[in-house]
């Protein structure tokens, strides 16, 4: 059995990007510390990959000054941001932000076993070593070996989704506020009415 090739017209680079922002996502911080620079950019393409041994991977754009220090550093953090982390997103996402250590002024950090830059507040943080990176089109696929991490349970993850940020702090107060609703009227619309038992 064959399959044909699907034809049609190209898929428009705009409508891929809005397509694919209807798949929420988690808020990252990739971080590197290499010699006197540190460096700091936010990511959504994060994805554990393997428990033994334990590898994850971030992907990033193959321009991405973060590439050659993570190369030279061989090590680098991946900071999963927490639901009051949406101005630090910002900070990491804008092209106009200062460089060096600069980028990190008034944002709180913490000590990595690895020499790795962990974000205070973050809702996890995972301090890899570079085991290797490959190339995807425009990015590159980087894989890393956690080495340590921190994980704050209590915290709620900041969730990205159809280009705005979201938390499931929120969405659970918007249920919950839905539930006290049609507890008050059972009837609403979209209820199934309760039978008595025969």
């Amino acid at each position: 059995m064959t399959m044909d090739s699907p034809t049609g017209p190209p898929v428009d680079p705009s409508a891929f990007r809005k397509a694919m922002g209807s798949f929420p996502t988690g808020v990252t911080v990739v971080t590197v510390a290499c010699a006197d620079t540190m460096h700091g950019v936010t990511v959504n393409s994060f994805s554990s990959v393997s428990l033994d041994p334990m590898l994850v991977l971030v992907c990033l754009e193959e321009s991405s000054r973060a590439l050659g220090l993570i190369e030279r550093a061989g090590v680098f953090g991946v900071n999963v941001l927490s639901a009051g982390q949406q101005d630090v997103s910002r900070r990491f996402a804008s092209r106009h932000r200062p460089a060096g250590p600069a980028m990190f002024d008034g944002v709180p950090l913490e000590a990595g076993a690895t020499g790795c830059l962990v974000l205070a507040g973050a809702a996890a943080s995972f301090s890899c070593r570079l085991r290797q990176s490959y190339r995807a089109g425009d990015h590159l696929i980087v894989l890393g070996e956690v080495v340590t991490l921190v994980h704050r349970p209590e915290l709620e993850p900041l969730i990205f989704h159809a280009g705005t940020y979201k938390s499931l702090e929120h969405e659970s107060r918007r249920d919950r506020s839905a539930a006290r609703r049609l507890a008050r009227d059972p009837g609403a619309p979209g209820q199934r009415p309760h039978r008595r038992a025969a």
